[in-house]
């Protein structure tokens, strides 16, 4: 298992009421790696977060874990079957298809996880 992949394991399952029901797949293309989240359905507002927040911020870390690897990483979450989302997608930080160019440190992102200017 890759390290952006374990990353996103053990943080998600660590938010999880139901750890087990958290499922993660990893894909590679010209685009970079892609991982695909899938939670229990109870457990996606935690995953997500208010606006979007905590998704936001797990993206963020995610991308520095590429960096560190010179990958792009990218995190989709899948809408649990059952759920009554449907509205995640507007709170959710939007997957680019821009090629990868390193324009920030991570002293850059940990300022800005943050909130320092």
């Amino acid at each position: 298992m890759e390290r952006d992949q374990q990353f996103l394991e053990y943080v998600v399952k660590a938010l999880a009421d139901s750890p087990d029901d958290v499922k993660i797949r990893r894909t590679v293309d010209e685009m970079g790696v892609l991982l695909t989240l899938s939670v229990n359905k109870d457990d996606m507002g935690k995953v997500i977060g208010r606006s979007g927040a905590t998704a936001k911020a797990i993206r963020t870390i995610l991308r520095v874990v590429g960096m560190k690897n010179d990958a792009r990483v990218n995190l989709k979450i899948e809408e649990p079957e059952g759920s009554t989302g449907g509205d995640h997608e507007e709170d959710a930080a939007p997957v680019s298809n821009e090629p990868y160019v390193r324009d920030t440190t991570v002293d850059d992102v940990i300022k800005d996880l943050k909130g320092e200017q």
